[in-house]
Formats: C-alpha cells, structure tokens, sequence
C-alpha cells in the first residue's frame, strides 16, 4: 500500500511515518508545510529510505495538492496536519480556521476528483482517513460519562471548533459525494519528539532546567492520556480494515488529573536524573499554579470500546511504561530538545546559518 500522511513532520505524524516505514513494507508519502511545529529531525531515521517521500506543500494549495496525488497515487490518505495547540487558538484562532477547516476541504476536494479518475478496483481500496481529537465532544465536568462515537459534539476552544468543523465536513463529503471516509478522534497523546509547549515535554524539559513547572488552575482537569506509538498502530489498523464510514475513539484508558501527571513525572526525575539543577532541592518544588485558561475543559475521557471489539486494538503501555519511556527519551535526547527550543531545526532546514 502507498500511504499519503499529511502532517508527517509533526508529533503523532513523523511517529505514524516512522512506524510504517519501519514495521510494514508499506510506501509513504509525506505532505507537510514545516510550521513551528513540524521537524525533519524526528524524521532523520526514516530519510533516504527508498520507500519514503517528502513534500513541503500547503494544504491550502489546491494545485500543489491534486500535482501530489497525481505523481505518488496513494491508496490511501491520513490526514494528520492541523494546527493543535488550544492556547495559540485562543491567542490567534485564524491560523486554525485556516488550516483546520480551509485545508481540511481543500484535501477533500483534492481528494475527491482523484478518487472519481480511478479505476472500479482502485477506488474500492482508497481511503480517506481523517484524524480528530476528543475534544470535539466538549466537557464531562461533572459526570462519569466517557465520550463514545455518538457523543454529541459541543466543542469549547477555537482549535476544537476548528477540528469538528473539519470532521463535519468529512461526514458530509461521505454522505453527499460517496467518498470513502473514516474518522478517528484520539485522546491526549504523549511520547518522544512532541513538542514542548505540550504539558508533558514541558514539565520534564523544565524541571531539568530548573525552571518554573506551571500548571493550570489547580491541576484538576481530568485527561485520557494515550502513547503515541500506541496510537499510530491504531491509526493504521483503522486505515487498512475500518468499513467505509465508521469512526472510532481511540483511548489509553488512563484518565489522570494534569497535576498528578506532573507529579509523576517528578518522581521519575528524582529517580533518573538525580544530580538536580543548582538550588534545587526537589523537583516537585518547581511546580506553580498559574491562572487558568480561558474556557478550559474540565475532564475528557474516551470509551474505546468498540476498536477494541471490532478491530481488536488494545494499547500496549500503561500510562506508567510510557511516561518513563517518555522522560527517558527526553533526558537522552537534549540536543533534539534544545534545537526546538532555540529554534535552531527551523533555520536548519531552511539553510540559514546557525
């Protein structure tokens, strides 16, 4: 199969690209702009291999798009880019209407007359497989409910407006034109290469700096935090053996209080990382609460049921396994760290001295 992954510079993204190359005989094509977000350098195992392909396309940019599709003829398209960071969407929520809901149809239509100009056969295995987040489905506070696949959506922040519009649009395109469509929408990921505004890269690559660990409000809100390489083998089980039109949750069955996790965290730095940053007695003496944000979600948590029953999908990590691989791989893996942060990566790749 030729797999066409748009966002595959980013976090889940290059991971999803890693583990097709690596794990199957599958082709991959990657699609991504290179925003601040996206990182070549979480892709260095992967480059010169001869079954992967890099584009640096918009996905806003219509004809660069259909050129793609008509070059590399993918079977089937995932597709990951999206603007995900609910702060910036609060700060500047165009970017996210842009590329969230603009480039999610421009993919669409793209994809659309390339799917009518094939064959009977081809078009029987083509695939659009769009991926979502849980926070279309809104807030829990309050209940003990788990978001299902018939949650109705009542999304809170511009990027979770952003990202039901876009699964809406998928629907319709499914309904109205036939296109051969599923969605996925995945609870709080983790693990190496994410980028560190995200909670968990940030309280690790904090602590070991000695900086401030902040944590919002009082660190109640509830989340479902899933490992990323559990993940991407859902993603690719979905993609390869979900029916036309179904959708499905995807969850790591491990609902924890943000403050919680930032205290694991902690203690597993006490124990990998011992010699602390000067004046530091404990880690957990860097956490700080901070005002919380603007609308924040008080508890997500994702039934995951039915890929399990229908796909046979389980996660392989316990919340406990990933986040030691996770702050292990951090700790081993300070000059990928700090070339994100002194944005370093980015001058790089487009061949400014550094």
């Amino acid at each position: 199969m030729k797999f066409l992954v748009t966002g595959g510079a980013g976090f889940i993204g290059s991971a999803l690209v890693r583990y097709i190359i690596s794990e199957t005989e599958d082709t991959v094509v990657n699609v991504d702009k290179l925003t601040y977000a996206g990182n070549l350098e979480s892709l260095e195992s992967v480059r010169g291999n001869s079954r992967y392909a890099f584009e640096q396309i918009d996905i806003c940019d219509a004809v660069n798009i259909a050129r793609i599709l008509r070059a590399h003829r993918p079977n089937i398209i995932l597709h990951l880019a999206a603007e995900s960071h609910v702060d910036r969407s609060i700060d500047g929520p165009a970017e996210f209407i842009r590329t969230n809901i603009v480039g999610t149809y421009t993919l669409l239509e793209a994809a659309r007359q390339y799917w009518k100009d094939m064959d009977s056969e081809c078009q029987s295995r083509f695939r659009f497989h769009h991926v979502s987040t849980d926070e279309v489905f809104g807030d829990l506070e309050g209940t003990d409910s788990l978001f299902t696949e018939n949650t109705p959506y009542a999304p809170s922040s511009p990027y979770s407006a952003s990202k039901a519009s876009s699964d809406h649009l998928v629907r319709a395109w499914q309904r109205t034109y036939s296109l051969p469509v599923v969605i996925t929408n995945c609870s709080n990921n983790y693990g190496p290469h994410h980028f560190p505004e995200k909670l968990i890269p940030l309280m690790i690559l904090n602590a070991l700096e000695g900086k401030p660990m902040p944590v919002y409000g009082k660190g109640e809100q509830i989340r479902d935090w899933l490992f990323v390489d559990d993940h991407v083998r859902a993603l690719y089980k979905v993609a390869n053996e979900a029916k036309v039109g179904s959708a499905y949750n995807i969850g790591g069955f491990n609902e924890m209080r943000n403050i919680d996790v930032v205290q694991a965290i902690c203690d597993l730095l006490e124990e990998i990382v011992p010699q602390k940053p000067a004046g530091v007695a404990r880690y957990e003496d860097l956490i700080s609460f901070v005002a919380d944000r603007p609308g924040h979600d008080m508890r997500y948590a994702i039934d995951a049921g039915r890929i399990s029953r229908e796909l046979g999908w389980k996660p392989l990590e316990t919340f406990q396994s990933g986040l030691r691989k996770t702050v292990e791989w951090y700790v081993r893996n300070r000059d990928w760290c700090s070339h994100v942060q002194d944005g370093s990566y980015r001058r790089e790749r487009l061949g400014i001295a550094t």
